[in-house]
């Protein structure tokens, strides 16, 4: 039987080639990704510099596709604007790297983009709960942020697990929308559980049965010159 909601797949351009983002960006379009995952770092949150906002424009211009950002910046709040400006349709920032974590959710949406909320491996799940009616996805990193090509935590599994069942506990489904309990809970689709770091065809497996369904993937698809296979093999999982 299949499930009633496949997985969503969304390739990580920090691990295509940075001297051909459009094209990267194109190719994995239409190899049928949902979404490209484009990393922003500041060097200072994480030792690492990455992407930035006008090489997200760039990509932008060559694409359709939907574009969730995640920064790995201390001081989010400062880089809202401009990455909807560049082109985000989605602005994911880490529990760690601000006090103001509902101000920057709350602003995120009222630029009209989709708000997620990122933790590291570890730290505490027990913030979780807090914030999942103000964001449209919870990302759990499954390796330490900042590089790319690390090998995957298995503790975080636990992570996905509690998550996941909280919000079934509290009926949240996607977007962070609570139902009500005459409500169905088939009427929404599940609330967006992203994992993020050495995700491969086996460890996809093991995070979509403790309960994510957001699967991302930088060298397993952009490494690889049969996208297209293994994206579908991530969504049937």
């Amino acid at each position: 039987m299949s499930k009633k909601y496949p997985n969503i797949i969304e390739p990580s351009i920090f691990a295509a080639d940075f001297a051909n983002l459009g094209e990267e960006a194109k190719r994995a379009e239409q190899a049928g990704a949902d979404a490209i995952h484009f990393d922003i770092m500041d060097g200072h949150f994480v030792p690492n510099l990455s992407l930035s906002p006008t090489a997200l424009a760039a990509v932008n211009r060559t694409t359709d596709i939907f574009l969730d950002v995640h920064i790995m910046v201390y001081n989010p709040f400062s880089y809202i604007e401009r990455l909807v400006e560049m082109g985000a349709d989605a602005i994911t920032f880490h529990f760690e790297s601000t006090e103001e974590i509902g101000e920057t959710l709350d602003y995120i949406r009222k630029c009209g983009v989709k708000a997620g909320l990122a933790f590291c491996p570890e730290t505490s799940e027990s913030m979780i709960p807090k914030y999942l009616n103000k964001c449209d996805h919870i990302l759990l990193m499954t390796v330490h942020p900042g590089f790319g090509g690390q090998k995957f935590i298995p503790d975080v599994l636990e992570k996905i697990k509690f998550t996941r069942g909280i919000c079934d506990k509290l009926r949240i489904r996607k977007g962070g929308v609570s139902l009500e309990e005459n409500q169905d809970i088939d009427s929404l689709p599940p609330f967006d559980i992203q994992v993020d770091g050495g995700i491969n065809e086996k460890t996809a497996k093991l995070c979509v049965d403790a309960g994510a369904n957001v699967l991302i993937a930088g060298t397993y698809l952009f490494a690889s010159d049969q996208m297209p296979e293994k994206i579908q093999k991530l969504r049937d999982l």
